[in-house]
């Protein structure tokens, strides 16, 4: 489980390079158009909300295999990371509408609705790491 590759968001060029790395990895992988477009549109809002509102951080993207009981799994994991001064409510913003920059509000919860797993932690003045992850069908 070697880390493809992490790529710094601090403009709006890290967001569009995370993206890029995200759809050549999810298509290196083996996902199709559909699944390929659900991965990059998470890794979208994760690293607009790293630029928005907790510049700078980073999005890692990362080749992760399972065991299951129909044999071994494949599937990319995605760690949005960064030392912004976290989240006060977590429950508040993973309501769908929810938003503080004026946009549809569909950030969080809609990356948690793209990917199969999905967890966030985050400490007020510390800073917030999202893990989502996608697996092959």
């Amino acid at each position: 489980m070697e880390t493809q590759s992490c790529v710094e968001v601090k403009n709006e060029w890290g967001i569009v390079a995370a993206r890029q790395a995200g759809r050549t990895l999810s298509k290196e992988i083996g996902f199709g158009n559909v699944d390929q477009a659900r991965i990059t549109t998470a890794i979208s809002e994760l690293a607009r909300n790293i630029y928005l509102y907790a510049k700078p951080g980073e999005i890692c993207l990362e080749v992760v295999e399972k065991t299951t009981k129909t044999g071994l799994k494949k599937g990319i994991q995605i760690v949005a990371r960064d030392r912004g001064p976290g989240i006060p409510d977590i429950r508040q913003v993973m309501i769908d509408g929810f938003t503080t920059s004026g946009g549809m509000g569909a950030g969080l919860p809609g990356v948690k609705r793209l990917m199969d797993e999905f967890t966030i932690d985050s400490k007020t003045g510390e800073g917030t790491t999202v893990t989502a992850t996608k697996w092959l069908r």
